[in-house]
């Protein structure tokens, strides 16, 4: 593939990513809280090994750009380049009855570019939460029966730009800076179920936020034996402030017999509040891998989030809480430098995530636990042996909440495909 076809590829799919920033990627009950779902900022290489994130720093031969932990950047000997698309099969069940959904989106684009032997820049844009959820709870009022209905739509996504650089022999840093954008749509309705005469009323709030985040890492690198290493690392995201300017109307509608809904009566009310804040919480994660070089990798995190500190305005729902999270898992490549089975030069990766996440609904933690597993299958390199190429896929199979105390219990399938690139852009070209 030549330079100029090249360039225009990724402008492409940078340009994709950017319209596709916004849209729903999850159907999840559960991303009705706070800002919606959390995306991790993991690529499917991190995600097939359970997420793991904190000690990884360049599993394999290849560069991987790891931006949960920007301290890993200065491992980068190759401009690198990474982008992928994700898909969600979810089934909810309550009560017996059980619905399903699939959903899908583009899901990252990064960059990672050295800047020195021991030093890394990277940038790109990627989903940073999302909202989308359908309820419907029937109920009476007075002596009709009505059917209350909850619904969101959107995400916040996160451009994000960092640098790493390694200190002496055994230790590096870095930090992110991030713009963390989008908006949050959401509804309740309230509507009569047999008296099609009535006014069925409905809230639509739209919240717009943007605003700028920090997170930073710090890794150590030691050496346990000639080929095997040992790689300590700790990420943490700094409390940051994002403006959120919300619009709300309220509307009075009826629906026809056939369960038409028609034109809006009227519109009741309207209003936009003043800018408030969105406060989001200080984020811990610490973990470690020990790795021999190009054959196997095994690692572990554990994650903190203090969501005691998360406010809208001056507000903080009794359902948002502090979590906490671990991450376990590896990857084995069989033969790096067989010539003669492809099987043996493919990546295999496997891990495990349990979370006690930020939500408690009915005095009830909700939990989610997911095993995963991934392939890395690299590409023929270019004739001049410059440029590397690698698809990655990974899979998550879990479990979120529970049917306990009227609760939604959820299980999915994620997958997640990603195309990695390694070249040397920059190179200075000598001629006789």
């Amino acid at each position: 593939m030549s330079r100029i076809l090249k360039n225009i590829f990724f402008l492409w799919i940078f340009a994709g990513s950017l319209s596709a920033a916004a849209q729903t990627t999850t159907s999840s009950t559960y991303s009705q809280l706070g800002p919606g779902l959390l995306n991790r900022s993991l690529l499917p290489q991190s995600r097939a090994m359970g997420g793991i994130s904190a000690g990884l720093r360049k599993p394999g031969a290849y560069n991987n750009v790891n931006l949960a932990n920007p301290a890993s950047y200065s491992a980068i000997q190759l401009t690198t380049f990474d982008a992928g698309i994700s898909g969600e099969i979810l089934d909810r069940s309550k009560g017996g009855v059980s619905e399903g959904d699939f959903t899908g989106s583009l899901s990252h684009l990064v960059f990672g570019i050295p800047v020195t032997k021991t030093s890394a820049l990277s940038f790109g844009i990627l989903p940073y939460s999302s909202l989308g959820y359908q309820t419907r709870v029937r109920g009476a009022l007075d002596t009709s029966m009505v059917d209350h209905l909850y619904s969101g739509d959107g995400g916040l996504s996160k451009a994000y730009f960092g640098y790493g650089i390694q200190l002496g022999k055994h230790f590096s840093i870095g930090a992110n800076a991030s713009y963390i954008f989008g908006k949050l749509e959401r509804s309740s309705s309230l509507e009569f179920v047999n008296d099609f005469s009535a006014f069925n009323t409905r809230q639509q709030s739209s919240s717009s936020v943007g605003g700028f985040n920090f997170d930073y890492g710090l890794q150590y690198t030691g050496n346990l034996s000639k080929n095997t290493r040992l790689v300590l690392g700790y990420a943490g995201t700094a409390s940051s402030k994002l403006d959120l300017d919300e619009s709300t109307v309220f509307t009075r509608y009826i629906k026809g017999a056939g369960g038409e809904e028609e034109v809006a009566a009227d519109t009741a009310y309207q209003y936009s509040s003043a800018t408030k804040t969105l406060k989001m919480p200080i984020m811990h994660t610490v973990g470690f891998t020990v790795e021999k070089v190009n054959k196997w990798l095994l690692g572990a995190d554990l994650r903190l989030g203090q969501w005691d500190n998360y406010r809208e305005g001056n507000e903080n729902s009794g359902e948002i809480q502090n979590s906490y999270g671990i991450s376990v898992g590896g990857q084995i490549t069989p033969d790096i430098n067989s010539v003669g089975s492809y099987l043996k030069v493919m990546d295999y990766r496997l891990g495990f995530a349990y979370d006690k996440t930020n939500m408690r609904i009915n005095n009830t933690d909700i939990k989610q636990m997911a095993v995963t597993l991934g392939f890395g299958f690299p590409l023929q390199a270019s004739p001049t042996r410059t440029t590397f190429y690698k698809i990655n896929v990974a899979a998550e199979l879990g479990q979120r909440g529970t049917e306990s105390n009227s609760l939604v219990r959820e299980r999915y399938i994620n997958f997640h495909l990603g195309f990695t690139l390694n070249d040397q852009w920059f190179r200075r070209y000598k001629f006789d």
